[in-house]
């Protein structure tokens, strides 16, 4: 079934995409979310007024994209964590505490666009990608490091 996004899916695609998903995914979760519509052809008609029509503003946004993505090169973050005595941190680090982290530096960075390979329970460098626009995507490196504990 093809099927038209009305807004970013990360497993799926970005807004507008013309994607190809099983019948019973759209159907049941996609269409009655509001997440997608049936890709007919007066759909795509509409689909691609309204692209040119937003060619302009989209060029915008992937601008401001592009220049948050350079406002983020060259920053290390650092993430001070409670540690145990054999290395590994009490509960783990995740794209809100990233977020957090890059909030103090100034960057309001939302952290649903925050992408981690796999959960963080260790101190130690780690990266991370913040999608900010469906062609524009900054990799970013952060150390997690034991908090200083005040005697």
């Amino acid at each position: 079934m093809k099927i038209i996004l009305k807004e970013d899916i990360p497993s799926l695609g970005y807004k507008d995409d013309v994607i190809e998903v099983k019948n019973g995914y759209g159907r049941n979760y996609l269409i009655p979310q509001g997440k997608a519509v049936i890709a007919t052809d007066s759909a795509l008609k509409v689909l691609a007024e309204n692209q040119r029509q937003r060619a302009h503003k989209l060029a915008k946004i992937k601008a401001d994209a592009e220049a948050v993505a350079a406002s983020l090169e060259g920053i290390t973050l650092t993430i001070p964590v409670k540690v145990s005595a054999n290395g590994t941190i009490y509960g783990s680090v995740n794209s809100a505490t990233i977020a957090e982290a890059l909030e103090k530096l100034g960057k309001n960075i939302d952290r649903k666009v925050i992408v981690l390979k796999d959960s963080i329970k260790e101190a130690g460098n780690y990266t991370c990608n913040i999608n900010l626009h469906k062609e524009v995507s900054v990799e970013l490196p952060f150390e997690v490091v034991a908090e200083a504990t005040e005697a």
